[in-house]
């Protein structure tokens, strides 16, 4: 079992989600004082590193619920649709209240961490002078970089507080101080930060070097390119052709550093001596035997561990999803959705590496099939499961926490492939799709190589490259947005692609008419623009503000 360092350290900077509704209201349990601190600035950024796992299975900050149940990729999931029934709301968009406790909760947590980051950065600040003390305020700031990147493409608007803010006035800071455009340019702010300040290598693994810096500021280039600024409206507006040079201009120094794709697509998803692999770029560091109970083990996503090896079957690829691997001729199948069960006759192998189907082995143990009775509601949720957050049970990294299953794995909050994504995406809206259909083949050419582990489904894969031949402006969108769903399915960003583009309604629309065939809870679903992209503010947070703090357009 690996160890992770810093874990030791937390004893001082662990709060209970369960004692809190509203943000900040009394001094948090979590959050150390500048003057507690000041002289062991390391420990408060240790407690601001320990934020990145410290979520619940109803609150997880892989956002889950959020950035794939509510999209065309997964169903909920459990024993039927009122369990967790709040997700089940955002699954088919309806019954969204500004009042739900598990959003409540979400933005909380956001912002206690934010909260431990600003303490760092103010201890950091305070400590005097030492060498590479730019590099540790750099640790900080991209922490904070991160969970304000979360509330951004959860909320919109948001409050921006930063280290100068006075934790008592964190409630007097309107969400609407700063504009759309000028929230995302704070958040550049931090990762630039981290860019001109964090080492091109970390001696310890979990801290972010340059380059995860380079890749988390291309990504908030890329969002921030799409800009949304009407009052009362989500539409895309316009794309900033000067945002996507600087999406192209930090993906291109990651690409100039050591990371690169791994050999095999599987490997991004398996434990032990694959973990922190030169493709994973940051990645939030769970752990076992690190002297407390169960170990720092991945409490947010547990609940997808299907029956057969535990609890919960929830996230539940979608069968819509299972048909967008279909190929023909190697490549995506425009008629695609066709099946009403099971796979198709050819497949991008990224299929077997994303969902578990029934007759085949289970995270490529061959003495361990994935059958039928696995699942906990079929006639609900289907067949599948999710594979990639999972482990083989027979690891011992599997870690039993009855009635649960949690394991110490790894998630990767950003990989190389997303960074060559990114980069094809901004290129494409740059006008320069030739240079992109480059990117988005190396993509698929590791895809087409993936298959060492899945070769008991050889028979049923068959995947391309695209050639230049009828390759043009509209074709290459249509390419990366293909691609970008295929190679991050079931990572959780499929749904806040679809807003960054303006296409969530159009796209979610069709799934839920579609899917109504082969799920009856899918009668009544319906998108509605102008609302469904972003949750509701909640209502708790509100009231804590003493209503300054303005509700999202649509709630």
């Amino acid at each position: 079992m690996k160890k992770i360092k810093f874990i030791l350290s937390i004893c001082l900077a662990v709060f209970s989600l369960s004692a809190c509704s509203d943000f900040l209201d009394e001094k948090a349990k979590g959050i150390l004082t500048t003057e507690e601190v000041k002289d062991a600035y390391e420990d408060a950024l240790i407690a601001a590193y320990s934020s990145l796992g410290n979520d619940h299975y109803d609150v997880p900050l892989s956002l889950w619920p959020y950035g794939t149940v509510r999209s065309d990729d997964a169903y909920k999931g459990g024993s039927g649709t009122q369990d967790i029934a709040v997700f089940h709301f955002f699954e088919v968009s309806n019954n969204i209240t500004t009042e739900f406790g598990e959003v409540d909760r979400l933005w909380y947590q956001c912002y206690v961490s934010i909260s431990r980051a600003n303490s760092a950065i103010n201890a950091i600040s305070s400590a005097g002078d030492f060498e590479g003390k730019e590099a540790k305020i750099a640790e900080a700031r991209f922490l904070r970089g991160h969970f304000y990147f979360l509330l951004k493409i959860l909320f919109k608007y948001v409050p921006y507080v930063d280290e100068t803010t006075p934790i008592t006035d964190y409630g007097t800071v309107s969400n609407r101080a700063l504009t759309n455009d000028a929230l995302w340019q704070k958040i550049v702010d931090d990762f630039k930060y981290g860019v001109d300040h964090l080492p091109v290598k970390q001696p310890e693994v979990g801290r972010p070097d340059k380059y995860a810096a380079a890749a988390y500021l291309a990504k908030t280039y890329l969002y921030k390119a799409y800009r949304q600024d009407m009052e009362n409206s989500n539409a895309v507006t316009s794309i900033n052709s000067d945002d996507l040079n600087n999406v192209v201009t930090y993906a291109d120094m990651v690409i100039a550093s050591d990371y690169d794709l791994e050999e095999d697509f599987a490997y991004n998803f398996l434990p032990g001596k694959y973990e922190n692999g030169i493709e994973s770029i940051f990645a939030v560091q769970y752990s076992g035997e690190d002297g407390t109970k169960f170990g720092r083990v991945n409490f947010g996503d547990l609940l997808s561990v299907p029956m057969k090896l535990g609890c919960c079957d929830f996230l539940k690829p979608s069968q819509t999803l299972v048909n967008a691997f279909s190929t023909q001729d190697g490549l995506p199948v425009d008629n695609y959705n066709t099946n009403e069960s099971g796979y198709a006759e050819k497949n991008d192998p990224r299929l077997f590496h994303t969902v578990a189907l029934p007759g085949l082995p289970y995270k490529y143990n061959e003495e361990l099939i994935y059958e039928n009775d696995w699942n906990r509601s079929p006639d609900t949720y289907g067949y599948y499961a999710s594979l990639k957050e999972n482990v083989d049970p027979t690891c011992d990294c599997f870690v039993e926490m009855a009635p649960f299953y949690a394991n110490t794995k790894n998630r990767i909050v950003i990989r190389y492939a997303d960074v060559l994504l990114m980069k094809a995406e901004a290129l494409i809206e740059l006008h320069r799709a030739e240079e992109a259909r480059t990117l988005i083949n190396k993509v698929r050419n590791r895809a087409k190589n993936s298959t060492i582990f899945v070769f008991y489904a050889l028979d049923k894969i068959n995947i391309s490259l695209y050639k230049a031949e009828g390759w043009n402006e509209s074709s290459a969108r249509k390419a990366l947005r293909w691609e970008r769903r295929l190679e991050l399915a079931m990572e959780n960003g499929r749904f806040f692609d679809l807003v960054r583009w303006g296409i969530a309604e159009e796209v979610m629309n069709e799934y839920y008419s579609d899917e109504q065939s082969r799920r009856n809870y899918y009668v009544g679903a319906h998108f509605s623009a102008n609302k469904h992209e972003y949750l509701p503010i909640p209502e708790q947070q509100i009231k804590f503000s003493k209503y300054l703090y303005k509700q999202n357009v649509g709630y």
